[in-house]
């Protein structure tokens, strides 16, 4: 059903990085600054529209809440900056909750195709939903930006409409290995998933990554609480690292289990564990804890971040930046005269402009051109940047 736009449960965001590193870690003097050329949602302030309509299509709600949260957030702070310098020009951001369910996204989705006026949609946030989904959003000629989606077959599967906001796990994979066995130092790393079209993809293709030094796997469940056999099994095997493809809920406890094994084996998350959720599920098992994303850390984005506090009340959290660029783009698009969803999706197919993030530009298949991925750590209770890796 469509989410009241008047407020939000707001979760927690990622806290950005204030303190010293030390280690091998490169610590908040390594995160870009802001692009002079960064496109801004605000434009020239000329803009003249009228019955158009964006929409975020993800989780707001479940399991998995504040993952999308932080989009939304990002994608709700670009149109408030629009409406605010362009009068002549006020786009409505709809949102809708998928929960981040693959079984509840096509209804979800067909929700959003059946309403005329919305011309482009920010999401699916998940990979499995967006496995259920996009093919409904491709039938209707909707173009769909997802700032989160990272499992590669997405981009395989002959969808025109479909575009991602960053890099894919076949990115991921191989520079969460890099960073395994040239940072962290490990020789020994034993791979766990979970059940997701997320977590299955982004193992194989770390797995293939690590080769010889991918020393065990093991498989766990969405939901699931109890990890002793896993946990057991890792124990017995004393890795240097352990890598979980999966998302926050499951991998908190996991790592406070580990922990109070005795495991001393460095955790690493990935994009779906970094959130501070995962600090408050984890206990002190978070304080050996690592993640990879191929998100961008807002560290020096100060304008930004200001306004993000302000309009939005919180921190921006992973993937909060992507939000707002992607929704950017789309809000270029209609500002540029575009009133209908073939004039916009064939706007995104040729976009080639600066963002926030990173530069943005699609291939035939919606992949971007530029796909850097960053490392983050535990530090202090708190998640702060760690450096890029690739």
């Amino acid at each position: 059903m469509l989410a009241a736009a008047a407020s939000l449960v707001l979760g927690s965001c990622a806290a950005r990085d204030n303190g010293s590193s030390s280690g091998n870690t490169t610590g908040s003097a390594a995160a870009p600054s802001q692009a002079a050329n960064a496109a801004n949602p605000a434009g020239d302030g000329k803009a003249v529209c009228s019955g158009v309509s964006l929409a975020y299509a993800g989780t707001i709600n479940g399991s998995s809440a504040a993952l999308g949260q932080n989009i939304l957030r990002g994608a709700d702070l670009a149109v408030k900056q629009h409406n605010q310098a362009n009068p002549n020009c006020q786009v409505t951001l709809k949102q809708f909750d998928t929960e981040g369910k693959p079984d509840k996204a096509p209804g979800i989705v067909t929700q959003v195709i059946s309403e005329a006026d919305i011309i482009g949609v920010i999401g699916l946030p998940f990979s499995g939903e967006s496995k259920a989904a996009g093919n409904l959003f491709n039938q209707a000629g909707l173009v769909t930006i997802s700032p989160s989606a990272t499992n590669p077959a997405l981009a395989n599967n002959g969808w025109k409409t479909f575009f991602r906001g960053m890099g894919n796990d076949a990115v991921q994979g191989p520079a969460a290995a890099k960073f395994l066995t040239e940072t962290l130092k490990a020789n020994k790393v034993c791979v766990v998933e979970d059940d997701s079209e997320y977590g299955t993809g982004l193992a194989a293709q770390l797995t293939q990554a690590l080769g010889a030094k991918a020393t065990c796997t093991d498989k766990v469940k969405t939901g699931q609480t109890d990890f002793s056999a896993v946990v057991n099994k890792i124990s017995s095997e004393s890795p240097d690292a352990i890598f979980y493809a999966g998302y926050y809920p499951e991998a908190g406890p996991f790592a406070q289990q580990l922990n109070d094994k005795g495991v001393t084996a460095k955790f690493v998350g990935p994009d779906g564990v970094k959130d501070p959720e995962f600090v408050k599920g984890a206990g002190a098992g978070a304080n050996n804890a690592y993640f990879t994303c191929p998100c961008v850390p807002e560290d020096n984005f100060k304008d930004f971040t200001a306004a993000f506090k302000q309009t939005e009340g919180a921190d921006p959290g992973t993937y909060s930046p992507e939000g707002y660029d992607v929704t950017t783009v789309l809000l270029k698009g209609i500002d540029s005269g575009i009133k209908d969803r073939a004039g916009l999706l064939n706007f995104v197919k040729n976009y080639d402009g600066q963002g926030l993030t990173k530069k943005f530009k699609w291939n035939d298949k919606g992949e971007l051109s530029d796909t850097p991925v960053w490392s983050y750590r535990v530090e202090n209770g708190k998640i702060v940047n760690n450096g890029q890796i690739s």
